[in-house]
């Protein structure tokens, strides 16, 4: 295992709350953000997160991955659909996303490994 994707995502919540803490306006208005982002309308939230695990993958954000890959896994995505996501990302990213590609493919494994979808 190259990384401990779920022990990464858990390692942000103390980081994350204290954000919060100290930047609450910021926080609620980012938290409203995401809320209206992933909201189901055209494309359903299993989609968004897919797409959002992609551009984890293409911006190289490994706490992004985490948290993508764990949403997408709760929300019912196929490692099949995670795979094209990812040649998606490659496509987008090149070779760094290759690498990045890789570690969201492992992060998924482990999230499924620890449960079924609760989505």
């Amino acid at each position: 295992m190259h990384q401990d994707w779920a022990a990464l995502a858990a390692g942000l919540s103390a980081p994350l709350k204290e954000l919060r803490g100290g930047a609450p306006d910021v926080m609620k208005g980012f938290s409203a953000l995401a809320r209206a982002a992933l909201e189901a309308k055209a494309l359903d939230t299993k989609t968004k997160e897919l797409i959002a695990l992609g551009i984890s993958v293409a911006t190289r954000c490994a706490p992004c991955i985490a948290y993508h890959a764990e949403a997408a896994q709760k929300l019912g995505a196929t490692r099949d659909e995670v795979m094209e996501t990812m040649g998606m990302a490659i496509y987008m990213g090149a070779g760094p996303s290759v690498m990045y590609a890789a570690q969201a493919v492992e992060a998924f494994d482990q999230f499924t490994a620890r449960g079924k979808p609760t989505g």
